[in-house]
């Protein structure tokens, strides 16, 4: 039996060919092919080799097939007579990854049979044109977004002309209201005149 320990994600596993494993999320889309080269020990032929830390010219090659959710995580915190209760749920972003070959100075000496390759990608060939699908539907959709947004300026351009509309109606209402204004003050001096033109009759 041909096995290798590598690490990925800050962890140490276990590898086999022609087997997934889920490890942490890889920057990498469904379907392509990706190399894993922290390789710390590859046994092979009864053979065990071991690196120091990792072995040179030793690598794993494989495939990502999805990435997924791991299951929820829930945290509690209470703090006793303080009336502070906290509950949280995590889910760790996975990737879902085959091995398909151990190589070792360049050469493969162990690989997944082609047929249980094909058996496996099967299942999973469906969702990855269900993403295609959904990433090409989803560009004419910013093209919109992007058509849409050079409408702002014209917001900006009415709030700057509203000051200038203020002023010119408060101008106006100032010419309307002088008249009346002198209209008012020519009753009062009226009014203050009259006792006075009483008095001179007598």
């Amino acid at each position: 039996m041909t096995y290798a320990i590598v690490e990925t994600g800050g962890k140490q596993m276990r590898v086999e060919p022609g087997r997934f494993y889920d490890i942490e999320l890889l920057a990498a889309d469904p379907g392509a092919t990706y190399t894993l080269d922290q390789v710390l020990l590859v046994s092979h032929d009864d053979e065990v080799l071991v690196g120091q830390p990792i072995i040179q010219d030793a690598t794993i090659e494989g495939m990502i097939l999805s990435h997924r959710r791991d299951r929820k995580v829930l945290v509690y915190k209470m703090r006793p007579k303080k009336k502070t209760r906290k509950k949280r749920g995590h889910r760790q972003s996975l990737t879902r990854f085959l091995v398909c070959s151990i190589n070792l100075n360049g050469q493969v000496i162990a690989e997944a049979d082609a047929m249980e390759i094909e058996d496996l990608l099967a299942g999973y060939e469906a969702s990855w044109a269900e993403t295609d699908t959904l990433s090409v539907a989803s560009e004419p959709e910013a093209a919109a977004t992007a058509v849409a947004e050079p409408e702002e300026p014209a917001a900006e351009e009415a709030e700057v002309e509203e000051p200038a509309a203020v002023a010119e109606a408060e101008a106006e209402e100032a010419e309307v209201e002088e008249p009346a204004a002198i209209a008012e003050a020519e009753a009062e001096e009226a009014e203050v005149e009259e006792p006075a033109t009483e008095g001179e009759e007598e």
